[in-house]
């Protein structure tokens, strides 16, 4: 009997522990889920309604009015296909030079590794500044040109670090081994490094592919008198800037004629619209690649 009332006891404490968890996960859910929720119900809403506040998760007035704002701008299908080209072309050639830099750096038997490493940490920390970059890059040649999207985000330090210490715990027998059979150091790299570092490039994938998705100030420097190079984020930030009604204060909208407010559209409503079109190609992205994403920094960002 005694035993069956400390077993009763335990499960009980066991429940209500488990209760305390789901509770917690919910709650937690929820502060993470609302401000998406949020941002979705304003671009829904009308504009005029908008400005009134109270929206929460679930739009007031619901139109797709601030999204047909947003299209209505030639320039945006342009800056959509460059930015997506950018990002699939930036992203891939970004990887493989990170790893490629980042196997080097992980032979014992390079001379330099030490000297390299710390040259690559330090950019981290200190860079020429803006007009001396600028000044670096028109130099190349490199003003109102697409390359001018690819080439200085090739190589990434932080990316490096990451990658070369997950290579680091792959056993070096496997390219001893490798090197036994005839393999040479790029064969090594393609077949055997690449393919079990697929969580960690996975990984640094995602990070190259978002700074590529969401970069709009190097448009603004280099190529923005070109409409052929423009990217969806810096027409996008041309459209908030560009929208009709500087502030979101009740009291701009009085002297507005009928047909005014009709068209009428708010800044913050422009604003949410914008962030949803921004963010939706990342959150289709993520799905995929979020199995590797975990276990790469794991395996990856922790060790020395």
């Amino acid at each position: 009997m005694r035993r069956n009332k400390s077993l009763s006891k335990t499960n009980g404490t066991d429940r209500l522990f488990d209760w305390f968890i789901y509770i917690y996960l919910i709650l937690i859910s929820i502060v993470t889920l609302y401000p998406f929720l949020n941002v979705l119900a304003i671009s829904f809403n009308e504009s005029i309604d908008t400005v009134r506040g109270g929206i929460h998760i679930w739009p007031r007035s619901f139109t797709l009015d601030n999204y047909i704002e947003i299209f209505k701008y030639d320039n945006l299908i342009t800056g959509f296909i460059n930015s997506t080209t950018r990002t699939i072309i930036g992203t891939i050639l970004g990887v493989i030079s990170s790893a490629m830099v980042a196997y080097t750096l992980s032979r014992a038997d390079f001379q330099g590794r030490k000297l390299f490493s710390t040259i690559i940490v330090l950019t981290m920390y200190f860079s020429g500044g803006l007009i001396p970059g600028y000044m670096l890059i028109r130099d190349l040649g490199l003003i109102n040109s697409y390359m001018v999207y690819i080439l200085p985000g090739l190589v990434n330090a932080f990316n490096i670090i990451i990658v070369r210490s997950f290579i680091d715990g792959i056993p070096y027998a496997l390219q001893e081994s490798a090197k036994i059979d005839g393999a040479n150091d790029f064969m090594i790299f393609w077949k055997i490094i690449m393919p079990l570092c697929k969580p960690v490039l996975a990984t640094i994938a995602l990070f190259v592919a978002v700074m590529h998705w969401n970069s709009w100030f190097d448009t603004y420097l280099y190529n923005s008198m070109n409409e052929n190079l423009t990217t969806l984020q810096y027409e996008l930030m041309k459209i908030l800037q560009n929208t009709s009604v500087g502030s979101t204060d009740p009291n701009a909208m009085k002297g507005m004629t009928a047909d005014q407010l009709k068209t009428f559209v708010s800044p913050e409503s422009i604003k949410m619209a914008i962030s949803v079109v921004t963010i939706v190609p990342i959150l289709v992205v993520y799905p995929f690649v979020q199995k590797y994403f975990v276990q790469g920094m794991t395996l990856g960002a922790v060790k020395s």
